[in-house]
């Protein structure tokens, strides 16, 4: 395909592909997503097959019928063209620094400038997480944690003090997720613990929704999946309406698939995508603790892969390590490249490529920014087909000591 086709024609063809379809077998699933009438079969055809030459974008009718036929959401495959700088500078918001908010906490001169400051601090705090060694995020987000907690004990309105515990939350939340990627379980869980409480508090559905999301995520690290799925449906009881609620779905999605139950698994999928098709693009894309269109590629890409559709799992990992890559090669998302490296490995080595499995793994495994228990859990899967595949090869035995030096952190 001609590298000046739109990303979007590039994707629609991959997806449609990777599914083994044909064009026409593709409009015929766009027609069981609308009770509306569509054109006839053939003209439907020569549209579909305009649009994978990149040719009269599809309008607002046929956007949403073509990314669930695909079964991917709308603004992953269409994004939208007004996407903002994520992450807010304090001094441009607010006319004051970080010394300046943390003085005015000291001194008890608490507005709502002062809040909106903080906001801020915490929402930048969110948004590095994906990229930045947890053990200097960790010490940064303890350190604003414990300022905002010591405000309790200031006089606030009933206002002030809702916002200051609902921030407190989400920084527990943070926090609890970086003691778990550095692989201190009992930490992790005593955070999450303090962030389910914060967030009963202040009746917040998003930290009570991504407390359960945690849940769910140390038990699929740890293998209990009964446990996932249960902790995955609490959790979307306590989220509502919350964009929480389809992370939630993927992580019980993620435990059908290794419990061997794909129609489970897809039934999961399917309601995690309606979901996330429903809400409204966010606007900071880059906080943790925001459910953003291309993680829904992640989630299928994991599910795929134990799932033995290595084809549709290689093109989902491709796409997962274009989206998380900047248009300067920076990685914005160095976990889900790495997983999505681990994928592609997989793949190569049950087609018997060992050289380029271990190629992917080696490189997955060697990033400076990594959540020990998840990438221990999916490096494994490599490990086992590895092992399986080319039992005594000195190649693949590189990869599992790499893996066994890593798995000694945890």
């Amino acid at each position: 395909m001609s590298e000046d086709v739109p990303s979007w024609a590039r994707r629609i063809r991959a997806l449609r592909e990777a599914r083994g379809w044909s064009q026409v077998e593709a409009t015929e699933r766009m027609r069981r997503h609308t009770v509306d009438a569509l054109p006839d079969p053939d003209h439907l055809v020569r549209r579909w097959k305009a649009w994978e030459r990149g040719e009269n974008k599809p309008s607002p009718h046929y956007a949403p019928l073509i990314a669930a036929a695909l079964h991917t959401v709308t603004s992953a495959l269409f994004p939208p063209d007004n996407r903002t700088d994520s992450g807010l500078e304090i001094v441009n918001a607010t006319g004051m620094d970080t010394m300046e908010v943390v003085s005015r906490l000291q001194s008890s001169s608490v507005d709502d400038a002062t809040l909106q400051a903080l906001r801020i601090t915490v929402d930048r705090l969110c948004s590095v997480y994906a990229h930045t060694r947890p053990e200097e995020l960790v010490v940064e987000a303890r350190r604003w944690l414990r300022r905002i907690v010591e405000m309790r004990e200031e006089r606030l309105s009933f206002r002030q003090r809702r916002d200051t515990l609902e921030l407190a939350g989400w920084l527990a939340l943070l926090v609890g997720c970086l003691e778990h990627d550095m692989g201190d379980r009992r930490a992790s869980e005593a955070t999450r613990q303090s962030a389910l409480g914060l967030g009963r508090e202040v009746a917040g559905a998003g930290i009570l929704g991504w407390a359960h999301e945690m849940k769910a995520w140390f038990a699929l690290t740890s293998g209990d999946y009964r446990g996932v799925v249960a902790a995955a449906r609490a959790g979307q009881t306590a989220a509502g309406s919350h964009s929480v609620g389809v992370q939630l779905i993927a992580q019980e999605a993620k435990a059908w698939a290794r419990m061997g139950r794909r129609g489970d698994m897809e039934d999961a999928l399917e309601r995690g995508r309606v979901l996330l098709d429903s809400l409204p693009h966010p606007e900071n894309t880059d906080n943790h603790f925001v459910v953003e269109p291309l993680k829904f590629d992640f989630y299928a890409m994991d599910c795929y892969r134990h799932a033995g559709d290595d084809r549709l799992a290689s093109t989902l990992a491709d796409e997962v390590i274009r989206g998380a890559t900047d248009v300067n090669g920076f990685e914005r998302a160095p976990m889900r490249i790495a997983e999505a490296r681990i994928t592609l490995g997989v793949a190569a080595a049950r087609e018997g490529d060992l050289e380029g499995a271990v190629a992917f793994g080696r490189q997955a495994l060697s990033g400076a920014r990594k959540s020990l228990p998840s990438l221990v859990m999916v490096a494994q899967d490599l490990a086992t087909v590895l092992t399986d595949r080319f039992p005594g090869e000195a190649e693949a035995e590189t990869y599992l000591e790499q893996l066994r030096e890593l798995r000694r952190c945890c």
